[in-house]
């Protein structure tokens, strides 16, 4: 074997040993390290796949569908509803108790109270203008004498005002003598009647009888006692008849009036009495009576005009004090909840019930009149219940994602397949309608700039963006910097608020 045999051959030799060694290596290494925890390690086998029971819009989850695709009813894709995903029904909500945690979720329950209690208000003593007298002249004539009167005097029944001369009193008069001179008895009581007709009183008229004499200087008084509110007569101008010399406002009563809030001016009724405190008699309590509820509430301050009547003994009322008025309601029983844990959409209100640890539902419920932070529910919630007060809408966002309904809403059956997807109409009670919060940056009469919470339903972040309002007036009483929960929905190309209101921070 020549020399280069021999160097085939030790080559062919190596790589024999390079592959026993590189085989018998990982060989030794298995079984020396088959007892370490590295070789217990076992490799998950492959999902499996999961089952899809239906698609659905998150929009619309009471209509499903059996096919993917996208929704006849907003630019999105359905969604599918998984057969091992939470165990809860269509009407059932489950959050884990992280989540709960993070959001800060608050609880509160569904209380069996009364409302129609006493409304304290403040009010402010005003003159009864239901006991005016105007003093006119009955015929025209001359002022030949004014007495000592000045509007603000107070006066006594019967008090003089001013000596009037009137001319056409004086011929009437004349005429009158006359007649009864001739003896003449029909034609002596058709003069009299004459004279009745012309305005002059009875008084005058026997004073005439009686003297035979004529009378044309004639006393114009005051029929009743009270505030002079107004002298328009002045010595030495010409009246006509009708014109008015004076205003007389009785004193024997005032009004107190005061702006209820229009949540609690439900129960009040006329007749009604009422305890009222004056700062000018402290520790005095007097009684009042409603005697008018104002048929118009005030716009801006939401308030009702209550006018009630107090006696006046002693003319120590005046125009002007003010005080405190105790209305005694009617209470009746009601069930109450947080107005914060109701969401309002404009269509409906809902209230999500706690059903345990991390559960809840959506219950539809009919809302009353509100009493201060708290709403009167007239049906959908018993006493006793939990009500979600803090973070519901992020949870109702969640429910609509995973087309969770109201307590009592029935769901479609899974649409008839039409290129993927349902023909069925949309349900009447679908909408786009989105409900959120946010703060007012800036605000015209035809638009708002609002910072508001995110909208999982349009998969949109937190963020700051202009809406149009639907109506001028929903800008009414709103201001810069306010917290609002408003409900919005796409029309056209824009997104429109169609309902506003206030929230406490």
């Amino acid at each position: 074997m020549n020399t280069s045999s021999r160097n085939i051959l030790a080559g062919l030799t190596l790589v024999a040993a390079g592959i026993a060694v590189g085989w018998g290596v990982p060989q030794w290494r298995a079984g020396h390290l088959s007892g370490s925890p590295a070789a217990n390690i076992t490799v998950a086998s492959a999902p499996t796949e999961r089952k899809v029971l239906y698609w659905y819009d998150p929009m619309v989850p009471t209509q499903k569908f059996d096919k993917p695709g996208k929704s006849p009813y907003m630019d999105m894709p359905l969604m599918p509803k998984y057969a091992d995903e939470d165990t809860q029904d269509s009407t059932g909500l489950s959050v884990s108790a992280q989540a709960v945690q993070a959001l800060g979720l608050r609880t509160a329950e569904v209380l069996q109270g009364k409302i129609g209690a006493d409304v304290n208000v403040v009010g402010t003593v005003l003159l009864n203008d239901r006991d005016v007298s105007i003093v006119q002249a009955r015929t025209a004539g001359f002022v030949e004498r004014v007495y000592a009167r000045a509007a603000g005097d107070v006066i006594a029944a019967g008090a003089p005002l001013a000596d009037l001369l009137l001319p056409e009193w004086i011929a009437a008069q004349r005429e009158f003598l006359s007649v009864r001179a001739m003896g003449d008895a029909p034609l002596t009581a058709a003069a009299r009647q004459r004279l009745l007709l012309l305005g002059m009183p009875q008084a005058l008229i026997a004073q005439v009888e009686r003297t035979g004499e004529p009378k044309g200087l004639y006393t114009v008084t005051t029929p009743q006692g009270g505030l002079v509110a107004e002298l328009m007569v002045r010595q030495g101008m010409t009246v006509s008849a009708g014109e008015s010399l004076a205003r007389v406002n009785g004193l024997a009563t005032v009004w107190i009036e005061a702006a209820v809030p229009e949540a609690q001016s439900g129960p009040l009724q006329v007749g009604q009495t009422a305890q009222v405190r004056l700062a000018a008699f402290p520790g005095e309590v007097l009684q009042a009576r409603i005697v008018s509820i104002l048929p118009e509430a005030n716009r801006d301050t939401r308030t009702v005009r209550v006018r009630l009547e107090m006696a006046n003994p002693g003319q120590r009322l005046k125009a002007g004090m003010s005080g405190q008025i105790a209305l005694k309601g009617n209470e009746q029983p009601a069930l109450l909840v947080p107005s914060e844990a109701v969401i309002r959409t404009g269509k409906r209100a809902l209230a999500y019930v706690v059903d345990g640890p991390g559960k809840f539902h959506p219950v539809e419920v009919q809302v009353g009149a509100e009493v201060g932070d708290q709403l009167v529910v007239n049906g959908g919630l018993a006493a006793g219940q939990q009500v979600v007060a803090s973070a519901q809408f992020l949870i109702d966002s969640e429910a609509s994602l995973r087309g969770v309904l109201p307590a009592g809403a029935a769901a479609s059956a899974p649409a008839s397949p039409h290129n993927g997807h349902g023909t069925s109409s949309p349900p009447a009670a679908a909408t786009n309608a989105f409900v959120v919060r946010g703060v007012i940056e800036e605000m015209s009469p035809t638009e708002l700039t609002l910072a508001h919470e995110a909208v999982p339903a349009l998969q949109w972040p937190a963020m700051t963006m202009g809406f149009k309002l639907s109506s001028p007036q929903l800008a009414e009483g709103l201001s810069v910097r306010q917290q609002v929960r408003f409900t919005f929905s796409k029309q056209g190309e824009g997104y429109v608020i169609t309902a506003i209101e206030k929230v406490q921070p």
